[in-house]
């Protein structure tokens, strides 16, 4: 049998969700400064394996990101100048 080799792909430290980890951290849609983290350079939202956040507070980013952008405290996209 052959030995299967990961060529640079070895075992990562797992993200820890830092809404749990410190709880004076609040998610809320009024606080744009928390969310920035949370999307790309161009506006896209970060997706729950990237960011490292539970199933359930990545939820509560998205619902509080897409409430920011329809009062306007958050772009919904950059514009890119040619």
């Amino acid at each position: 049998m052959a030995k299967v080799r990961s060529y640079g792909r070895g075992r990562r430290r797992r993200k820890v969700d830092r809404f749990l980890a410190d709880k004076s951290l609040v998610i809320d849609y009024k606080d744009p400064s928390v969310l920035k983290y949370f999307i790309t350079e161009r506006g896209k939202i970060v997706p729950r394996r990237v960011s490292g956040l539970c199933a359930k507070n990545q939820r509560r980013i998205t619902r509080a990101i897409k409430r920011a952008r329809m009062i306007a405290l958050m772009p919904f996209t950059t514009v890119k100048a040619h």
